[in-house]
């Protein structure tokens, strides 16, 4: 949603600070979803992963394909997942450890954290938020 109401100028956009450009927040959330989809094949998880080529922060449509993948990657990872999986697994991180059916929440919870980062990039740059964002993080 976000990323549709986006331009590569947008991305471009830092706020004042030590912040990263908007790019380098979405190149960030998509990091963070790749470590979650191994989460839930591998029952591991760690946030090591980089992108291997920092500038697709600067490439919307670059960002779009890889979000699409990662969205094929979770969905596949996800119906791969027995009941007994859910039910049952937990998954490991560097500093604690939770059921599969929790670390879905913080998945979630890791999109919703972006959106409310990313509201104040759009805010700066005088862009609407699309409405959903809006009924998510106000």
């Amino acid at each position: 949603l976000l990323l549709d109401a986006a331009s590569d100028n947008d991305l471009a956009y830092r706020l004042p600070g030590d912040n990263p450009t908007l790019g380098e927040l979405f190149r960030e959330l998509g990091e963070a979803a790749h470590s979650y989809v191994q989460a839930f094949k591998t029952f591991k998880q760690d946030f090591e992963y980089r992108h291997p080529d920092p500038t697709i922060a600067g490439s919307k449509a670059r960002l779009e394909a890889w979000f699409k993948t990662l969205d094929r990657e979770i969905e596949t990872a996800l119906t791969a997942l027995s009941d007994e999986d859910i039910q049952s697994k937990i998954i490991v991180r560097p500093h604690w450890q939770a059921p599969v059916t929790i670390m879905f929440h913080t998945y979630r919870e890791c999109f919703l954290i972006f959106a409310a980062k990313a509201a104040v990039y759009f805010r700066a740059l005088k862009k609407p938020l699309p409405d959903q964002v809006l009924w998510w993080v106000g």
